[in-house]
């Protein structure tokens, strides 16, 4: 038993406390109390890495047109490519910072579309848009919230919704609880890999975020969402019940 459970901790990079490993215990076929993985957690010296506060990066003060809050904190969708939610943080490295951009799938929580750069341009949300129109063919009609941010609010990312046919929502002024998912992310992100790692260059951060959302985050990381299954076999199950 402490095998399996150590081996569920370090597949999940030490992320994964009692309730996930119950979880992923379970598709073994082990029926197994929280209280006793807690206990042999602990015999074994395995401890799940602990969240850490952070500021968020938000340029509300523009005079651009603002879209009301059409989404309106219902962070639900019954299928995929309904609504998508996007932010942007930043990482620091020893190089200085480096911006992400990212859209999730509010069904699924896999992240669709994401974006890096050195600086903050409009650029940055617009590739990150346009990697999740690539990869995911939304439909028009499509809901795409935001904060109030000057990259949200510009023309070209406002034409990129108008091209395609999206609807645009942001949050009301100041609120980060109106755009929860991809401050949850960040929060996740950050907890996860960002705070225990030092990075050297801006290059090596790129890397690491890459393989942790591609590699980990979307097909591998239990979602409490997702009925504690990955934002890809979520999806695969949505799609065979279909």
């Amino acid at each position: 038993m402490k095998a399996s459970i150590r081996e569920h901790h370090e597949k999940s990079r030490s992320t994964y406390g009692t309730r996930r490993i119950q979880k992923q215990l379970a598709e073994d076929g082990e029926t197994v109390s929280r209280r006793r993985i807690g206990r042999l957690m602990g015999e074994e010296g395995l401890k799940c890495k602990m969240r850490r506060k952070f500021k968020a990066t938000t340029n509300s003060k523009h005079n651009k047109p603002v879209a009301a809050n059409l989404l309106n904190r219902n962070f639900t969708a019954s299928e995929p490519d309904q609504a998508y939610v996007g932010d942007i943080t930043y990482i620091p490295t020893r190089e200085g910072w480096l911006y992400l951009a990212v859209f999730i799938d509010l069904c699924s929580r896999a992240v669709v579309g994401w974006s890096m750069d050195s600086r903050m341009p409009t650029a940055l949300v617009n590739d990150a848009l346009t990697m999740a129109i690539f990869k995911r063919r939304p439909a028009a009609g499509l809901l795409v919230h935001s904060d109030r941010g000057s990259q949200y609010a510009s023309d070209s990312f406002q034409g990129l919704l108008k091209q395609h046919e999206f609807k645009c929502s942001m949050s009301r002024k100041g609120n980060c609880w109106d755009n929860a998912p991809s401050e949850s992310f960040f929060h996740t992100l950050k907890t996860e890999l960002v705070y225990h790692e030092d990075f050297k260059t801006r290059e090596e951060a790129r890397q690491a975020i890459f393989e942790y959302i591609e590699v980990f985050y979307n097909r591998v990381r239990l979602h409490s969402s997702n009925d504690y299954m990955s934002p890809a076999d979520y999806e695969s199950r949505l799609r065979a019940a279909a």
